[in-house]
């Protein structure tokens, strides 16, 4: 999740997963894979940087995973 500011200073906090697209103008508009469309003050920098800020923090906490443990060959 990122916090982000409205146009008229509300905070919303967006999932940034579900980030599909921005749109930057004057403004930018945060498009969800949902369909909802945020205004928000951040440029499309600033949103670009929390994502990845956002993310290197998930992924520092997940656990790296071993696709092939426990479908080793065995020797007979």
């Amino acid at each position: 999740m990122i916090r982000l500011h409205k146009l008229n200073g509300a905070e919303v906090v967006i999932n940034a997963e579900l980030i599909e697209s921005l749109e930057t103008g004057q403004e930018t508009v945060i498009c969800l894979a949902t369909g909802n469309r945020f205004l928000v003050r951040e440029s499309s920098e600033q949103i670009m940087a929390l994502v990845i800020e956002y993310r290197g923090k998930v992924n520092a906490q997940s656990k790296a995973v071993n696709p092939i443990k426990g479908f080793e060959r065995k020797e007979p």
